[in-house]
């Protein structure tokens, strides 16, 4: 049997090639839009690929299976409750997919989705009984999908629990290899090892143990921000097949309404941008996600270290709907962008000259902040200076090491804002140097 996991580190995601190396065909399990890698392996493996499978449709990237079938013929199958409109074989529970002698028998398993589906995966030169299963985006390595994204919380809750209790009866010994790992907006707790056993899971994963009424406590709680751009990304994955994107190119203007994403790293940014810039570095952690967040529905051109810079940026954000890349140029420019240390942090704020923006998501904060400061993530910076909501004030940002303060102070000042980021650490370091933090203490039931 061939089974290759493909993860994209910067959204979490994971793609699966499975086949038969004999019998020289494979398929495609939830392909990323970016199949360049999944191509190059079958390739390697010298195997055809005969089908796309899809677990469900993705809310938080967009797939690769238009690619897939339009430039390489490759046909699709997805569940009918998907309501997909382009060319397709439907799957229902108990459908198997034969690929040599792999079978990937489809589980039906709502909740995350009412269309979503696992594919325990069998291989009958070996044995009749699954070897691994591919969960999508229902058992997670630690957690499980969330329900709600599609479909009323309470009613995706129920479906999920009665899901994974179906992926259980498996049994201990299957492999479980998971749609997303740790870095996806699909779940809170999930770890970033990239598989796992469904007996671990058993014994270990809170999403597991209990009855109904304890899975709805914890699930109907609050959620993980929804991706951005959910409802644009969920139309293109389940409508008209999406071919590739014309070639990067550079450019030596910038329209009028372009946004000019720099995506160099932090201190290269920080020394020297272009006015109006907004900076999120493509080397740092979820780029396309914190991408998604804070930029309009404009034109982009990004500023870049060099062409391969740019060419990793613009696939990234292709990943998350945002097509609108119009070029690229070397970065640079007169602008700079501040970093304050955190001892001057402390003595900005013993002589009141800053307001303090604490830009973490609301759980982070809960659990721990500096007095005084003031709550707004980044991904909501760009809405509350447009909205006024700030008050004239410099302000410092801050966040638990240094990426989301810069994303939020770009941001800010390209607003208008007289905005300076933490840089060389965040809440945590204020704390263990001493500073003040007071936190919101969660009642228990």
């Amino acid at each position: 049997m061939l089974f290759k996991q493909f993860l994209n580190d910067d959204l979490g995601c994971a793609c699966y090639l499975v086949g038969d190396e004999h019998e020289g065909v494979a398929v495609v399990v939830d392909p990323p839009y970016h199949v360049e890698p999944v191509l190059a392996e079958a390739e390697r493996r010298e195997v055809r690929l005969v089908g796309v499978l899809e677990t469900h449709t993705h809310a938080d990237h967009v797939s690769g299976h238009g690619r897939l079938a339009l430039e390489h013929g490759v046909p699709i199958r997805i569940h009918c409750d998907a309501r997909a409109t382009f060319p397709h074989e439907p799957l229902d529970d108990g459908t198997e997919v034969e690929v040599g002698e792999v079978v990937l028998r489809t589980i039906h398993t709502p909740g995350h989705r009412p269309e979503h589906c696992c594919f325990a995966v069998i291989d009958r030169s070996r044995s009749d009984e699954p070897w691994l299963v591919l969960t999508g985006d229902s058992l997670f390595v630690g957690d499980a999908g969330r329900p709600d994204l599609a479909v009323e919380p309470q009613e995706g809750a129920e479906g999920l629990f009665h899901s994974l209790r179906r992926l259980v009866e498996l049994g201990d010994g299957v492999e479980v290899f998971p749609g997303h790992v740790a870095g996806s907006l699909c779940g809170a707790a999930m770890s970033s090892k990239a598989s796992t056993t469904i007996g671990f899971e058993r014994r270990s994963n809170p999403a597991l143990q209990g009855e109904l009424a304890d899975f709805l406590a914890a699930r109907l709680g609050p959620q993980p921000p929804r991706p951005p751009n959910m409802e644009r990304i969920v139309e293109l994955n389940r409508g008209e097949l999406l071919g590739a994107q014309p070639p990067l190119e550079r450019t030596d203007s910038i329209p009028d309404e372009a946004i000019v994403l720099d995506v160099r790293p932090t201190e290269a940014f920080a020394a020297g941008h272009l006015p109006g810039a907004v900076g999120i570095p493509v080397s740092g952690s979820s780029f396309a996600t914190k991408a998604g967040f804070v930029l309009p529905e404009r034109p982009l051109v990004l500023h870049a270290s060099d062409e391969g810079e740019a060419g990793c940026a613009a696939h990234a954000l292709q990943a998350v709907a945002l097509f609108g890349v119009s070029g690229w140029q070397e970065g640079g420019g007169s602008e700079t962008l501040e970093p304050v240390s955190l001892e001057e942090l402390e003595t900005l704020l013993a002589d009141d000259a800053v307001e303090l923006l604490d830009v973490r998501e609301a759980d982070e904060r809960d659990d721990g902040h500096i007095p005084g400061s003031r709550h707004l993530p980044y991904r909501t910076a760009r809405a509350a200076a447009e909205a006024g909501l700030l008050n004239g004030r410099p302000v410092v940002t801050i966040c638990e090491s240094g990426p989301r303060a810069a994303v939020a102070a770009s941001v800010l000042q390209a607003a208008g804002v007289n905005a300076r980021p933490v840089l060389d650490g965040g809440v945590t370091d204020w704390r263990a140097n001493g500073g003040e933090t007071t936190s919101f203490r969660r009642c228990g039931g």
